[in-house]
């Protein structure tokens, strides 16, 4: 019984095999589960590789797996440490190459485009999530940087976190964006307040912060729509 578990892979028809198919059809012809499988090599003593990597799509979804950290990650029965850092950086190299392809870079024309953009990976996330779009002088989104992961309710954010990362990719402003766990977007007056000081901070540096968008589930409000920039 050992054996067989050891060969379930193996006994997969080739063109089955996520490697194998990678190599005969490209990786474009492969599924999300199966990519995740070539990253993780080797499933468990009862956990076949292609299963487990269906059970973290399961469980997360691939907007999750983007803005896990590895000792989160590899709490999952099955995801060792060193699995989760291989995931990590592998999605996190997928979404750099993606934030520099300038014929993809979304453009930021208004605050529905920037809750679009994010709501996907924001509104089901139980912690709050600060991140900021790094716009071009065209309002192209050069990257999208998370700035800090916080409890249930709450986000630490310094200004010197959120205008480092604006610095390396050269951006002209940056659209702040962070989530609210409960569902509602109602902004806080510690929303509120951060947001004044991280505009005073930007305009100090001329990096200008346009907008501080707050995903809730499936809605969002806009301080720039609310008048508060």
């Amino acid at each position: 019984m050992t054996m067989d578990k050891q060969l379930m892979m193996k006994e997969l028809p080739a063109a089955e095999r996520p490697r194998e198919k990678l190599l005969a059809k490209g990786a474009q012809a492969l599924s999300n589960a199966e990519l995740l499988a070539i990253l993780l090599r080797t499933g468990t003593k009862n956990i076949p590789v292609n299963r487990l990597a269906e059970q973290l799509l399961a469980k997360y979804e691939l907007a999750g797996l983007a803005s896990i950290s590895p000792p989160e990650l590899s709490k999952t029965t099955g995801i060792g440490l060193v699995k989760a850092v291989t995931l990590v950086a592998g999605i996190e190299l997928g979404r750099r190459l993606n934030q520099r392809e300038p014929g993809q870079r979304p453009i930021i024309r208004s605050p529905q485009d920037a809750a679009d953009l994010v709501m996907p990976e924001l509104r089901y996330q139980t912690k709050e999530h600060f991140m900021a779009l790094l716009l071009s002088t065209k309002n192209h989104v050069i990257a999208r940087a998370i700035i800090s992961v916080g409890s249930l309710n709450a986000s630490i954010v310094h200004p010197r976190e959120l205008f480092r990362e604006a610095i390396s990719y050269s951006a002209a402003a940056v659209i702040l964006v962070h989530n609210h766990p409960s569902g509602d977007p109602t902004p806080s007056q510690e929303d509120i307040s951060l947001t004044k000081q991280l505009v005073e901070a930007g305009n100090l540096l001329a990096i200008f912060v346009l907008d501080h968008v707050i995903i809730g589930d499936g809605k969002y409000v806009s301080f720039k729509e609310k008048g508060i920039i």
